[in-house]
């Protein structure tokens, strides 16, 4: 990984979540079904309201049918660079709690946290993730046979990580730009 990815922080943050970035160059190497199991693993662990887990993972692993449809779900410019990636995850959520079929208004929330319990276990196993709004959601129903229960809610591009010098521009320089955040004092809210 290169060093300029890595978060300059002010405080100590662990490294797992300093080194998570949003990698674009993904080699030729796979990811095999176990591995994709112990990263979905880790996104069930996820705090969730009423304990529902309201997230699902449907998988496509390059080179195959499904790959290719998961792929056409992409706006164009995320497809320069996806057609790499080893895996393509889906994170939908489940709208409704199981209990009393009535909204779970927490679910973005939770299956955004499965997801990136998700991308911290890919990054601690040397995989990289991109989680990507870029994509077709309403057209997810369309190509697959989505259940009514189901929503939409990510694309997940995944991979090991290569040579950002096979990228084309603008994602070459976007893959060695160093990382940066708001400051503290604009994210803290003081109510005084």
């Amino acid at each position: 990984m290169s060093s300029v990815k890595t978060a300059q922080t002010k405080y100590p943050v662990l490294d797992v979540i300093r080194n998570r970035w949003s990698a674009r160059s993904f080699s030729e190497k796979e990811i095999s079904s176990e591995i994709m199991e112990t990263l979905i693993e880790a996104a069930t662990w996820a705090f969730s309201a009423n304990n529902e887990q309201p997230w699902r993972y449907a998988v496509a692993y390059k080179n195959t049918p499904e790959f290719e449809k998961f792929f056409s779900l992409l706006m164009g410019g995320n497809q320069p660079w996806c057609k790499n990636a080893a895996a393509l995850v889906l994170s939908l959520g489940k709208k409704n709690y199981t209990s009393n079929n009535q909204l779970n208004t927490a679910m973005m929330h939770d299956v955004g946290s499965a997801n990136m319990l998700l991308t911290l276990q890919a990054n601690s196993m040397g995989i990289y993730t991109h989680v990507l709004g870029g994509y077709h959601a309403d057209k997810v129903a369309d190509v697959f046979n989505l259940p009514e229960e189901l929503t939409p809610v990510y694309m997940i591009a995944l991979g090991y990580l290569d040579d950002h010098e096979k990228l084309e521009e603008p994602f070459r320089t976007r893959e060695i730009t160093p990382r940066s955040r708001k400051p503290i004092s604009e994210i803290i809210v003081d109510w005084k």
